[in-house]
């Protein structure tokens, strides 16, 4: 029979493991001392120069929200930007993600490819990581997964845009469409054709291409030979630069381009002047087009001694808004920062505000149509319904 001596010691040895793991428990729920982001973007290939505007932007907030002093349950935290290259490949994306969920990120920005996304989308809902893309493919968000979130419109209201801007616009009947096979850039044609027909155009010619084909001369040669006068297109920049000097070197040049959001880019205003007019649809507006955007400009520029290639500026606003999130939940859990994005009405610093509805779709997305000028891309019209 046990003495009163020996239950005393057992309740005290108890009593310790009890204070112990209460101890432990406690550890586990506290902040940590790094808070790690995840970017995934093609930072190599034919895109690397758009992958690598998405990751400036992230950087340059984080590099802001340290200086400042970023704290979770009031400890001093550092954001960690964890970057990796998808290379614009879906297969490369599954592995990204992996490798993202293995590295211990809260939360992911990216990607830029629908396909990309779309692929890498479950890996980061299984373990219930925020994944914000500015991948445009309604598809994205049909999934049907609570950690999907999209920066900005999807193809659906883009497709809108080019039928009603090219209706409006050009006094033309014959149209191509060409797309790059991606599901981009597939579903992208397939809903601008919709709108065209129901516009009245006729569809001439209607081609798919690879996303990595640079040579067109057959292409020009047929839009020569079938009188086209506007080309919708959904290749991206530097395909469509191919095109133009394909269809300047048999003199066919008398005819407009209209593309989607992957020919908004710096480098595509090379193709300036080429042809009767170069237009892009994009859910994408110029940092300019804000009221905040010059501030952020003179800020990237300092940063990185070169202008945003494409979308640095919804990057930014993505990171800030994340931080936010985080903020308000004073947690660093993934599943705790899903549930406060799915509520939040952040601030965005460039863009004014991120919101997403029940599907994880930006509820102020719009859709803006610019024009290539010699330096510039000029905005014509913007809106959110179409």
């Amino acid at each position: 029979m046990p003495t009163s001596h020996s239950r005393r010691r057992a309740i005290s040895a108890i009593a310790l493991v009890v204070a112990g793991s209460s101890v432990l428990l406690q550890g586990c729920d506290s902040a940590p001392s790094t808070i790690k982001i995840g970017v995934a973007q093609p930072l190599s290939g034919n895109l690397a120069a758009l992958g690598q505007d998405l990751l400036n932007g992230v950087n340059l907030a984080v590099a802001e929200l340290n200086k400042e002093g970023f704290r979770v349950k009031g400890k001093l935290v550092t954001l960690e930007v964890v970057a990796m290259d998808d290379k614009a490949s879906p297969e490369t994306g599954k592995e990204v993600a992996r490798k993202l969920v293995d590295a211990g990120v809260v939360a992911v920005i990216g990607d830029l490819n629908s396909g990309v996304s779309i692929a890498a989308a479950p890996i980061y809902a299984e373990k219930n990581i925020a994944q914000m893309a500015i991948s445009t493919n309604p598809k994205f968000t049909q999934l049907g997964l609570p950690t999907t979130f999209r920066l900005v419109a999807n193809d659906t209201l883009q497709a809108k845009a080019i039928g009603s801007f090219s209706a409006s616009k050009f006094q033309a009947t014959k149209y191509a469409v060409v797309d790059d096979s991606t599901p981009y850039g597939k579903d992208l044609a397939a809903g601008a054709i919709k709108e065209l027909i129901a516009a009245k155009k006729e569809i001439t010619l209607k081609q798919s291409f690879d996303d990595k084909t640079r040579v067109f001369d057959d292409l020009a040669a047929k839009i020569k030979e079938s009188g086209i006068e506007v080309v919708v297109t959904t290749l991206s920049d530097f395909q469509n630069l191919a095109l133009l000097q394909a269809l300047k070197k048999i003199e066919y040049t008398k005819v407009f381009m209209l593309g989607g959001d992957t020919i908004k880019t710096t480098d595509m205003l090379k193709g300036a002047g080429i042809v009767s007019g170069l237009y892009a649809t994009s859910p994408i507006l110029d940092a300019q087009e804000f009221p905040a955007g010059k501030a952020f400009l003179e800020k990237y520029l300092a940063a990185y001694k070169v202008a945003p290639a494409y979308a640095g500026h919804y990057t930014y606003d993505a990171m800030h808004v994340l931080a936010t999130a985080i903020r308000r939940t004073d947690s660093a859990k993934p599943a705790d920062i899903v549930q406060a994005l799915r509520k939040i009405d952040g601030f965005a610093p460039v863009t004014g505000s991120m919101r997403w509805d029940e599907n994880g779709e930006q509820r102020y997305g719009v859709i803006g149509v610019s024009a290539a000028r010699a330096a510039q891309w000029d905005p014509q019209v913007r809106s959110d319904n179409w």
